[in-house]
């Protein structure tokens, strides 16, 4: 048998070298290997899903330079496995680069560290860099001038001072919702726009707010530069159950099988359906959509502890009206004009004859009144005789200014029935317009048709009058219950998207109870409409007098 030719020989190496270098998959094959769910170690095969994300990233990367992508997604589908060993492949076959994990726990740190650690033993010696640090948190590369980094959110000081070229953000709808927001933005800016850059942001999800939320819907509305990425749970050849004897599909089911077909394709099997039916049955179908999601609306949707219901107030998103003015309060003409910038927005015409109510929720009224700015909203919902969202004032004013605005608005809404929450900086608006007065065109004037409450007074034995809706333990469950009841049963028409989205992230602690907003996120305008519909007194309909009806009545 003949030998072949030294060049041969070293155009085959060259060649192979080349494609470990250039392909992923191949080197994933060939030099990589992992752990398996049954404590084997074997070649890093890509499965499915592992195989459908790769081809897009690639694809993005080929299209613009660089990886940036958002990824939502079932349980397990080795995601982390996939990206964990596309950043090794990278940064320990190029010079002067820098990557790094940030997971949401430390467990979750260490176990994708030793999973590195484990890509690093496993390869052939000549694809094995040589290193300067192997420590708990980070491999450094010594003669590349290059390493790998992992890091806790909200556990480590992360990326402070670093350019990176590569970033695996893990399980971000977990991460510590008090650091969540800055953690992340100070780590995608860590990562300079330039090509032969990597971001990888997944999680499943984990309610209709924070930054792995907002990263989601940047990237679905193709706004970010970012790939919206979704993983639907049948993607895993291991999520299937045993199909037992005479086993029959439900209409659900069926209909169920349709919707995927529709959207992916993808024709499910009893055995998928079987696996379906177990989780559900063991943990709830929310709880299934969360973990195992099939499409990614059904993952936000229902994850979190969310107090209104979500799918009634995601279909009322899909059918908001436009604004039809903008208006804001004039200092100078001492009245409420059209403003292109105006933070009066109204949603129907003003009608001289309908009878309006508002709920006003005051604050103090600092910070900056751009969104995402630090400090609560002021702010007035007006409602009409039909429940029909109407009008939404929000800003930030001083609340003796807040008065002013809402004498004015008031007087616009032909004298609108006007709650304004009587707590703590609510207290000024009170006596101004109800007693004090505010300062119009150089004289002092009250508000006519404010809300007030009757309590008992326990030192007179005797019921007296006092201003303002009171805010505590007991009221504050009730308007909000109130409220809730009203969106489910569709009682109320919501027209301001910006009032839905803070009743989405609206939620209930699941060990205190206590209802509020979601850290990072605001409930003003859920109070205040709150406040509204609770002092509301409804919708009369006259009934026409007809001869009969007198001659009954006699």
């Amino acid at each position: 048998m003949t030998e072949p030719k030294t060049d041969e020989v070293e155009a085959r190496r060259k060649a192979t070298r080349k494609r470990l270098l250039e392909d992923f998959e191949f080197y994933s094959r060939k030099a990589l290997k992992i752990r398996t769910k049954d404590a084997k170690v074997v070649p890093f095969k890509l499965n499915r899903a592992q195989r459908r994300l790769l081809d897009a990233i690639i694809q993005q990367w080929q299209e613009t330079g660089r990886i940036r992508v958002v990824i939502l997604k079932a349980r397990q589908l080795g995601f982390s496995t996939l990206v964990g060993g596309f950043l090794y492949w990278w940064l320990s076959q190029h010079r002067a680069t820098k990557g790094i994990v940030v997971t949401h726990h430390g467990d979750a740190t260490r176990a994708l560290f030793d999973m590195t650690k484990r890509y690093h033993l496993s390869v052939p010696d000549f694809l094995r860099p040589a290193t300067e640090r192997a420590n708990a948190k980070e491999l450094k590369f010594s003669r590349l001038d290059s390493g790998y980094m992992v890091a806790t959110a909200g556990a480590d000081t992360i990326g402070r001072g670093e350019t990176l070229q590569a970033a695996h953000l893990s399980e971000v709808g977990l991460w510590p919702k008090l650091k969540a927001k800055t953690i992340m933005n100070g780590l995608l800016q860590a990562v300079p726009e330039e090509d032969d850059t990597f971001v990888f942001v997944e999680s499943t999800a984990r309610g209709m707010s924070g930054p792995f939320y907002e990263a989601w819907k940047a990237a679905e509305d193709g706004t970010s530069g970012f790939l919206a990425y979704f993983a639907p749970w049948f993607e895993d050849e291991k999520y299937r159950g045993q199909v037992p004897d005479g086993f029959e599909r439900t209409l659900d089911e069926i209909e169920y099988c349709a919707k995927v077909a529709a959207k992916y394709g993808e024709d499910l099997d009893d055995a998928q359906l079987v696996f379906r039916r177990q989780k559900i049955a063991l943990d709830g179908p929310d709880l299934f959509k969360q973990e195992y999601p099939t499409f990614p609306e059904d993952a936000f949707l229902t994850s979190g502890a969310p107090v209104f219901n979500l799918a009634k107030l995601a279909a009322r998103a899909e059918q908001l009206p436009e604004i039809k003015h903008r208006m804001d309060y004039d200092p100078i003409e001492h009245a409420i004009l059209p403003n292109p910038r105006g933070r009066l927005l109204l949603f129907r015409e003003i009608e001289p004859t309908m009878e309006y109510t508002i709920g006003a929720d005051v604050s103090k009224g600092t910070g900056g009144e751009q969104e995402g700015s630090e400090g609560d909203w002021s702010v007035a919902q007006v409602l009409d005789r039909h429940k029909r969202q109407v009008a939404v004032w929000r800003g930030k004013v001083e609340p003796d200014y807040l008065a002013v605005i809402l004498y004015h608005l008031g007087h616009l809404f032909n004298e609108a029935r006007m709650g304004i929450e009587f707590n703590n900086h609510g207290i000024l608006p009170n006596t101004l317009l109800y007693k004090t007065g505010v300062l119009i065109g150089g004289e002092l004037k009250t508000y006519p048709n404010l809300y007030t409450r009757e309590v008992y007074d326990k030192q007179t034995e005797e019921m007296r009058e006092e201003l303002g809706f009171y805010t505590d333990v007991k009221t504050r469950p009730l308007i909000i219950d109130e409220l809730r009841k009203d969106v489910r049963d569709e009682t109320i028409l919501l027209n301001d998207p910006t009032t839905i989205d803070e009743m989405t992230t609206f939620v209930a602690d699941p060990k205190s109870g206590k209802i509020e907003a979601e850290v990072g996120c605001h409930d003003d305008t859920v109070m205040a409409l709150a406040i509204a519909n609770h002092i509301h007194e409804g919708c009369w309909t006259p009934i026409a007098s007809t001869d009969d009806l007198y001659f009954e009545m006699i």
